[in-house]
């Protein structure tokens, strides 16, 4: 089938043939003629890099009237990096559009510029939850002529801690709309906003729920802790030729390992929450121009990252929630073509392999870390295929040619090689001269934590951690404000960089609010997130003197409550802040549409 054939305008099937594009992905082949021809709500399962942008963008564009500037699609996704990434896309696709208008909303950069563009009409407005609450709330962005909904990366918002705001947001939109929600990934969260919000969507999985691009090749190393990094050299330097994606769990060990690239000679930058979105934009712009060759990035800055011709994505430590794998090792192999996913584990993590393997439906192949006479011989073979390979242009150097054959009369052929590999490999020689064997042997193990130190999953549940590690901050913002799990959630990680799995016990109360953080985040915690402004109250934090008084013997959040309110009385200025009621936020429809 071709791109002509699935009903699509002309304008449209001109923009995408100037791309290239002949024949659609199995996921357009199927959602873009349904879409089309019905108005209904659908559900689109593939795996990341199958081309689901296209698939819900297409025939979105299609139906947009231009003569209205009112806004009629909606994309919510959840970080910015995807939602830039899919307006450039729609951008594309409408170029022979007239009169059309694509506003990308998300925070971290100026929000009057935003509402500027979007009082200009805003047929399509393409957000992120946490700045398209704040810009309704304002009530710049009104809904009431919305006619789709889409959901992107919908596993991933509400691994994000988004439920609630999506809450929020499809409640202010009109009950005859469509909802189209796509996902990598099925689970049981996706599936309840599937019965929540919509009503008997056409399903259409492309290849199993949950599974990897069949493209992508799994490999797993088995190393000790301390060789972790030794390994990550080692891999990289055995690919001579790679355009990889490393993905790390936090922040701070995403800057450590790229400091450490880089201090080595690597090609190699992070991209991290600690980062200025013109930081983000400088090195996202470096890595697809391909003039930066490694990228190093946590899971949260990572989505969105929509680059053709990644060769490798290494997983320097394997995801908290094993169901991310399958976003991480989706940025490879994109567009039909082949990719290598590396996870490199220690002793003890061998169950998270076969975890992963029962959700992906996929093997992975154990890998031997290559020894240090095959990283030479690869890396020496890779330069002598440079230098074999590269175009002479004879008139350029001819007039320095006397010169040089002179200087070099007295060598023979095989003294100018030796020579050469020295000076461009002694350094990289020596190194691996002194290497040792990195490979380890996998045992499983009784110990409940994995060489991090976390708890592994399924140990204990998340709201029980009442360890010795854990702080517990008072926040002067409750349940009044609009203030909710979700919300505290973006804000710690967006404002902080602090890891999800590094967060606690969450209590929102009526006008005030409780969460547990680990012990060594408590500074950055406390620097990160005073003074930051929430719907127009300002966000006080407090590291609370006495955990266990603090719980009140077990009440939920409790302890002192009535001193803590007493601080945070008068502390909630007015502003547009949502307020919600509990009766409110218990009353929810099941349903959208009568």
């Amino acid at each position: 089938m071709k791109f002509n054939e699935l009903g699509l305008k002309d304008t449209i099937l001109s923009a995408i043939t100037d791309m290239g594009y002949e024949s659609p992905t199995p996921i357009q082949q199927e959602a873009i003629p349904y879409l089309l021809d019905n108005q209904g709500d659908l559900i689109g399962l593939a795996s990341t890099g199958t081309g689901k942008t296209a698939a819900f963008g297409l025939p979105l564009l299609n139906q947009i009237e231009t003569d209205s500037k009112n806004t009629q699609g909606l994309i919510i996704c959840p970080t910015r990096e995807l939602c830039i990434q899919i307006s450039k896309d729609l951008n594309t696709y409408a170029k022979n559009i007239r009169g059309i208008n694509i506003v990308p909303v998300y925070g971290g950069t100026d929000i009057v510029k935003q509402i500027r563009q979007i009082e200009r009409g805003a047929q399509i407005i393409v957000a992120t939850p946490g700045r398209l609450l704040d810009l309704i709330n304002r009530r710049k962005i009104k809904l009431g002529e919305v006619e789709a909904v889409i959901l992107d990366e919908a596993d991933e918002m509400l691994n994000m801690g988004f439920k609630e705001d999506i809450d929020s947001i499809l409640e202010k939109t009109p009950d005859y709309k469509n909802v189209w929600l796509f996902s990598a990934t099925m689970p049981k969260e996706v599936s309840r906003i599937a019965k929540n919000y919509m009503e008997q969507p056409f399903e259409i999985t492309v290849g199993g729920k949950n599974e990897t691009n069949k493209n992508i090749e799994h490999h797993y190393y088995v190393v000790k802790e301390r060789d972790r990094f030794q390994a990550l050299k080692s891999i990289i330097d055995f690919n001579p030729n790679i355009y990889g994606l490393i993905f790390c769990r936090t922040r701070r060990d995403t800057a450590a390992v790229a400091d450490k690239l880089m201090a080595g000679g690597y090609n190699a930058e992070p991209l991290h929450g600690d980062l200025s979105q013109a930081q983000r934009d400088r090195v996202m712009q470096k890595f697809r121009s391909k003039t930066l060759q490694i990228l190093v990035a946590t899971d949260v800055a990572a989505r969105g990252i929509d680059v053709d011709d990644i060769t490798h994505v290494i997983h320097y430590q394997l995801p908290e929630d094993v169901e991310n794998y399958t976003h991480r090792s989706g940025r490879t192999a994109r567009a039909g073509k082949k990719g290598t996913s590396i996870a490199l584990i220690n002793t003890k993590e061998g169950r998270r392999i076969k975890s992963i393997e029962r959700i992906i439906k996929s093997q992975f192949d154990l890998k031997k870390v290559p020894s240090p006479s095959e990283i030479v011989e690869t890396q020496l073979s890779s330069l002598i295929s440079g230098i074999t390979d590269a175009e002479v242009d004879s008139s350029r150097i001819e007039k320095y040619m006397p010169v040089l054959m002179e200087q070099l009369e007295d060598y023979s052929k095989e003294d100018l090689i030796k020579r050469f590999v020295s000076a461009e490999f002694n350094k990289f020689l020596s190194y691996y001269e002194n290497s040792r064997d990195l490979n380890a042997s996998q045992r499983s193990g009784g110990n409940d934590r994995d060489d991090y130190g976390s708890r592994k999953r399924g140990s204990r549940d998340r709201g029980d951690r009442n360890d010795a590690n854990k702080q517990r901050f008072f926040v002067s913002l409750g349940r009044k404000d609009g203030f909710n799990h979700g919300a505290l959630l973006r804000l710690l990680c967006d404002n902080t960089g602090v890891n999800k799995s590094d967060i606690g016990k969450i209590d929102i109360l009526d006008s005030f609010s409780f969460f547990d953080a680990d012990k060594k985040e408590t500074e950055t915690i406390l620097r990160k997130m005073q003074g930051i402004d929430f719907e127009g109250s300002m966000l006080n934090v407090e590291k609370t003197k006495n955990r266990d008084e603090n719980r009140g013997g077990g009440n939920s959040g409790g302890g002192n409550k009535k001193s803590y309110a007493r601080r945070s009385s008068g502390n909630s200025s007015g502003g547009d802040r949502l307020r919600r009621s509990e009766g409110n936020r218990s009353s929810r429809r099941r349903s959208y549409k009568n």
